[in-house]
């Protein structure tokens, strides 16, 4: 498929302080596209968008508050004129036992990754079916693998998939694209914060080839960059994921075998594993929301 040039071209970027969002920002501003940074920590989006090489604003939103973020838009549109690309990237995660999980963290992964998805993109619709732009929603490994410990993500990163394929099909023909991009373990904030965790981080090691390692941030959004150039329906940012969604109809009977036999190896430990988000990400999403971290504490 041909690649649209991204010089002049408007790009939207949540969850743009850290990790993908934030090197997704920089890359997209070095070929040329201006970029409007969204996330929950100002002084670090002000750092990010000192970097960047084109014209570029940051705006400090919380992705799950409707009023919020369609105040964004209409800031973006009346800065930039136009916007015609969104990348709906803002994500937290929390693991641990469903039974022990703290119930306000697993519903906070719900509504950032679901519900903040779905509220980007309706407040950026009207611009990008102005510009018969590009919406590319992150989704995850975790979409096509169903993984114990991980319930909160998966269904949130299950969700955003489910949903991105369904607006697909309701505002192509208005010219509006619709993209996936899924992630496997790579090198972030989020997944070294979840790396601190012993138990989380030894259940992941257990992994079969490749699942089980991490992978550099620069080639990741490198292929998600790409994707964004030409447009694409599924962006995989590890060559190997694009194989997965031959045989995902199959995985979830495979991970209720082999996961049965991983809860009973580790359930001795398992009341060991740290309630909360994880990570810098989470930290941050927990300090704007006034919540006092749980992390530390066991269930």
């Amino acid at each position: 498929m041909s690649r649209v040039s991204l010089e002049g071209q408007v790009a939207v970027v949540t969850g743009a302080a850290r990790g993908v969002g934030e090197l997704l920002a920089r890359k997209l501003s070095a070929r040329g596209a201006k970029v409007a940074l969204v996330g929950l920590e100002p002084d670090a989006l002000e750092r990010v968008c000192g970097r960047l090489h084109s014209e570029s604003g940051y705006w400090h939103a919380d992705v799950t508050d409707p009023e919020a973020m369609a105040r964004v838009a209409g800031e973006v549109g009346e800065r930039f004129g136009k916007v015609d690309i969104v990348v709906a990237n803002a994500g937290v995660a929390a693991g641990g036992p469903f039974t022990d999980s703290d119930p306000d963290a697993w519903r906070r992964v719900i509504e950032v990754n679901l519900i903040g998805s779905a509220v980007t993109a309706r407040a950026f619709l009207p611009l990008l079916t102005e510009s018969r732009g590009y919406l590319l929603q992150v989704a995850s490994l975790a979409a096509i693998v169903p993984a114990p410990m991980m319930t909160a993500y998966c269904a949130s990163k299950s969700g955003v998939e489910a949903y991105a394929h369904g607006l697909r099909a309701e505002v192509g023909h208005q010219g509006v694209r619709v993209g996936i991009a899924y992630l496997s373990w790579t090198d972030t904030d989020m997944v070294r914060g979840a790396d601190q965790d012993e138990v989380m981080r030894e259940l992941r090691q257990r992994l079969p080839w490749p699942a089980n390692k991490t992978y550099p941030l620069g080639p990741a959004v490198d292929r998600i960059v790409a994707g964004i150039e030409r447009r694409g329906g599924h962006v995989y940012a590890q060559w190997w994921l694009r194989g997965m969604q031959g045989v995902r109809g199959y995985l979830p009977q495979v991970i209720g075998v082999v996961g049965q036999r991983e809860m009973r190896r580790f359930a001795p430990r398992l009341r060991e594993v740290r309630t909360g988000l994880v990570g810098a990400g989470g930290a941050a999403d927990e300090g704007a929301r006034g919540v006092a971290s749980p992390r530390g504490r066991y269930r």
